[in-house]
């Protein structure tokens, strides 16, 4: 006990980074550690907790996921992380060394110097009134990380052919580049720091999807060559599953699942969990279109008396629930049958689904939506019908046959308009021709 309090008060007053952090009983070191994290913006009754109680630990040289809705509170502690966002509870440690709160002035520069962002906005997060080569050296010069102005430029030119621009970059400003050359030049600013952990929020979010493939390709490149952690925030699981190691679930600033990736993607044991990946959009249209959504209803818990926790359920899988659902838990994961999280549906009601208006759809919207790619509907066939009708409504027929419905359509619309026009003409010609003779 005595030994656990010395380390404590080292934690407490500690002015630098020990070379590594703390190692766990598999073996792995700790790099980042969250510990009962609470985060609160205003006071008093306007106080919002946005994150409540969030615990887990990231390891050194992996790609910790947190991903959530929008809201939930997933940049919240990215920025805690660096230091933007202070705790309202808990603690922040690295290494075994506490970064949140009051610290001290050397402590907070290497904090600084080690744990680096890359942001969701590549345009808001650069300055428009400085070079490329002004923005990736900020760093170095606050920290003058170089030998001299020549060993400063290398390290420049370097990092920014690494991400995969030239050096005639480096006299342009933000704006003379797309979204994607932005993210690099912030990518490129954050790595020439050299630092140990990156947090990514949301990088390839703004990003055409050719091109969020290249960034994270470069971010997979950069772990590989300088064993860099990354804390990956995100809500596109279709790509996280893919880039990370572990990934954490957060559901309105609380952390409710925590797993390996393919664990976590084969055995999604909380509800909001199986929401998110049911969520992911498949590419088949026709699956996609009679897919069932499973939507996450909060009130399904019950925790008035049996308070929920964050527990482990073996195989590395932190779940949150009362002990009755960790029961339940455990009792599925160690079945070990996979639990399906993206369900088809037949077209027919069963027991457990709920078929909604928007689910299904009729015979003939279905074959409405089956129509050719040229099947426009454009508004020239109504006029053409309208002049020619008896042509317009024989043509109609014809794109009917063929499944051109919205063609049809059109004719047949333009068609009967003329055909009843003319009709009308011709009982006023006759009326007033009637009206003539008497």
């Amino acid at each position: 006990m005595a030994k656990l309090n010395q380390n404590n008060k080292q934690e407490k007053t500690a002015s630098h980074l020990p070379e590594h952090g703390p190692v766990d009983e598999n073996g792995k070191e700790i790099l980042l550690s969250l510990k009962n994290v609470d985060i609160t913006f205003g006071k008093g009754e306007n106080a919002v907790r946005a994150v409540k109680n969030a615990s887990f630990d990231i390891y050194k040289g992996e790609t910790f996921s947190l991903v959530g809705e929008s809201g939930s509170g997933k940049t919240t502690i990215g920025r805690a992380v660096i230091r933007v966002n202070p705790c309202a509870a808990g603690e922040i440690l690295y290494k075994g060394v506490r970064i949140s709160g009051k610290i001290p002035h050397s402590l907070d520069r290497e904090v600084i110097r080690n744990i680096q962002m890359v942001f969701q906005d590549p345009a808001a997060s650069l300055n428009e009134r400085a070079t490329v080569e002004q923005i990736v050296s900020e760093g170095l010069y606050n920290f003058h990380l170089y030998e001299n102005e020549a060993d400063r430029v290398r390290k420049v030119e370097n990092i920014i052919h690494e991400v995969g621009l030239l050096e005639e970059h480096l006299t342009r400003y933000p704006h003379e580049f797309s979204g994607g050359q932005r993210q690099r030049i912030g990518l490129a600013r954050a790595m020439v720091m050299e630092p140990e952990l990156v947090v990514a929020d949301e990088p390839i979010s703004a990003l055409d999807v050719s091109i969020r493939a290249q960034v994270l390709n470069l971010l997979k490149k950069f772990q590989k060559e300088k064993d860099v952690t990354y804390l990956f925030i995100a809500h596109d699981l279709s790509i996280v599953r893919f880039i990370s190691d572990r990934i954490g679930v957060i559901y309105k600033g609380t952390i409710v699942e925590v797993a390996q990736a393919e664990e976590l993607f084969n055995f999604p044991l909380h509800p909001y969990t199986h929401s998110l990946i049911s969520a992911i959009p498949i590419p088949d249209p026709k699956l996609e279109k009679n897919k069932i959504l499973y939507t996450y209803d909060p009130s399904m818990h019950d925790y008035s008396t049996d308070k929920p926790e964050l527990v482990c359920i073996g195989h590395e899988h932190y779940v949150y629930g009362n002990k009755k659902e960790i029961e339940e838990y455990k009792k599925i994961r160690e079945k070990g049958e996979p639990i399906k999280s993206i369900q088809i549906s037949d077209g027919t009601a069963t027991q457990n689904t709920t078929v909604t208006k928007e689910q299904t759809l009729s015979k003939a919207e279905e074959e409405f939506l089956k129509a050719p790619l040229h099947d426009t509907g454009n508004a020239w066939y109504a006029v053409a019908a309208f002049f020619l009708p008896i042509i317009g409504l024989i043509i109609a027929q014809i794109f009917k046959h063929h499944r051109y419905y919205r063609n049809y359509k059109s004719l047949k619309k333009g068609g009967v308009i003329g055909l009843i026009v003319r009709l009308v003409i011709i009982v006023i010609f006759v009326l007033l021709l009637v009206l003539a003779v008497i």
